[in-house]
């Protein structure tokens, strides 16, 4: 990150909402009676997983594309996805009127792939991991003198973001602790820094998953770290390098990171959805697993909430699991 670079503050994460409420929905926070009485706390679930492309990542490119250039917007976008950020700028590309690449892992889920086609984005496939995708999507912004969109090393998709936390203090000024899933870093980042904008006293957990645990692993070392290897097969959470932005804003905003294994995420996964009968991604479920596990530390009846940051299931990872 540049020292000349501002990180988005209080005025920016208000005029990000402004154009994010254009088209995004003000998703609910429904309260959660089970994991209440299960955890000790009062607990309330952030539901992005009911948002436009049935994820958060919608929010970011609709920050970002009315801040382009007019040749920015005549040549088109370019972003590689594990599939939210694909549907997300796919989505926000055609809303704006304006070409969209997007570059997916070959194993990424199949409805992922079809649902960021049908916004009319063309999608390329390379890789299996996104590191490997992002490559070839750089590659091509040269070729096609296209605009990289990054899924989360970027402040005006981290503003976007942001306005999950201003509507979750909208609706429960009084909250607390807010849990959220980190990938790459760009949700936790956008919401630990609106939410401090306006009540510094919240505390921010975030949870990875323990095959994958780069933001952990930067914020000890002090800087980004690339991971040797990712033992995660969640699309969501699987990342080898966490973004230096996001690092940067996660070591001044967030109070605690957390990890635990892919097979506890899907735990909480199942969980969510036979309790409270929501379609719940891996990622997603990263903060109910964190919870159920015990992870968050607050005093008893603390008011927390955690963040959904999904929907889009990839429904082949379901079979075989079983919920007990």
């Amino acid at each position: 990150m540049s020292s000349r670079e501002k990180h988005p503050g209080k005025a920016e994460f208000t005029e990000a909402r402004r154009r994010v409420s254009e088209h995004a929905y003000h998703t609910p926070l429904l309260t959660s009676r089970t994991l209440s009485e299960r955890t000790g706390f009062d607990v309330r679930i952030k539901a992005e997983s009911l948002q436009r492309t049935g994820s958060y990542k919608i929010r970011g490119p609709l920050n970002k594309f009315p801040q382009l250039t007019e040749e920015q917007r005549q040549h088109g976008v370019i972003c590689s996805s594990a599939g939210n950020h694909a549907q997300g700028v796919a989505l926000a590309a055609a809303i704006h009127g304006m070409k969209a690449v997007v570059v997916m892992a070959t194993n990424a889920t199949p409805s992922k792939i079809e649902a960021t086609r049908a916004y009319g984005a063309e999608v390329v496939l390379h890789g299996l991991i996104w590191d490997e995708a992002n490559e070839r999507a750089k590659q091509l912004v040269e070729e096609r003198g296209l605009t990289y969109i990054h899924p989360f090393d970027d402040l005006q998709l981290i503003a976007g973001q942001g306005t999950v936390g201003l509507e979750i203090i909208e609706d429960w000024p009084e909250v607390d602790v807010v849990v959220v899933p980190i990938g790459g870093g760009g949700l936790i980042s956008g919401i630990s820094l609106a939410i401090k904008s306006i009540n510094p006293r919240v505390r921010i957990v975030g949870v990875e998953s323990s095959g994958a645990p780069g933001m952990l692993k930067s914020v000890e070392a002090g800087h980004v770290v690339t991971l040797d290897r990712v033992d995660c097969i969640i699309d969501g959470l699987r990342v080898k390098r966490v973004g230096e932005r996001n690092v940067d804003i996660v070591k001044r905003a967030v109070d605690e990171i957390v990890a635990l294994p892919d097979a506890e995420i899907f735990d909480a996964m199942l969980w969510v959805m036979h309790h409270s009968k929501l379609v719940v991604e891996g990622a997603a479920a990263a903060p109910i697993g964190a919870m159920l596990k015990g992870l968050v530390k607050a005093r008893a009846g603390a008011k927390v909430v955690c963040v959904v940051s999904g929907g889009n299931v990839n429904l082949d990872q379901l079979r075989g699991l079983k919920w007990n």
